[in-house]
């Protein structure tokens, strides 16, 4: 799909196999995201799917990006958190395991100079779609206009055009975000109780002490 930030594409795009999907403020063809089925966080499965989020210096830490970036983008509208919004003094934002990953993904396509508002439909597309489509999905970009692949024969098709010069393998941040948050906190909505990750060295530094 192609992504221009104005909802034009100069016509009506068609769906095809044959090649990278257009999208043009919003997604072609695809459904608008139903809330979560599944535990979208690495931090254990007891809390109810969408129970848990992660506070800002958390979300930052995994997404690679510094704590005024985070605050200048819930701002802006550009990222905002969809667990908890900061009321007033004395809240925090909460941010789910989808949003972290698209911070990681703003902040890979801010780098290329990718223009913002083609960023901004990126995003509200990333929201709308389902965590399956997610995991497959590929955004390629020349700089000004985005594209979405969902096969290799579309990443190839648009390499070959000479458009694509920047990728990123949607299903590749999300498991960098995953690793990244396993070792950090969450935070159950309903009760406010803290959630420590799995941290794999941990579970390295037991077995090596078991072994003693």
């Amino acid at each position: 799909m192609r992504i221009t930030g104005d909802g034009t594409t100069g016509g009506t795009p068609v769906r095809s196999d044959a090649g990278p999907y257009p999208l043009h403020g919003g997604a072609v063809g695809s459904a608008r995201r139903q809330p979560e089925s599944t535990p979208v966080g690495p931090v254990g499965d007891d809390p109810a799917p969408g129970q848990i989020g992660y506070r800002g210096p958390t979300a930052c830490a995994a997404a690679g990006i510094t704590y005024r970036q985070l605050d200048y983008w819930a701002r802006t509208g550009l990222v905002e958190p969809s667990v908890r919004a900061a009321y007033g003094s004395g809240t925090q934002r909460l941010y789910s395991f989808r949003d972290v990953v698209v911070l990681k993904i703003v902040k890979r396509f801010l780098d290329t100079g990718v223009a913002l508002q083609n960023i901004r439909t990126a995003v509200q597309h990333l929201h709308d779609r389902e965590l399956s489509d997610l995991e497959r999905m590929t955004l390629m970009s020349d700089g000004a206009t985005v594209y979405e692949c969902t096969s290799t024969d579309q990443v190839v098709s648009l390499l070959q055009g000479g458009q694509g010069v920047f990728g990123i393998a949607v299903g590749v941040v999300w498991r960098d975000v995953q690793s990244a948050l396993s070792q950090l906190h969450g935070e159950r909505v309903d009760t406010g109780e803290t959630l420590v990750g799995h941290n794999p060295t941990d579970e390295l530094a037991a077995r090596r002490n078991r072994a003693v």
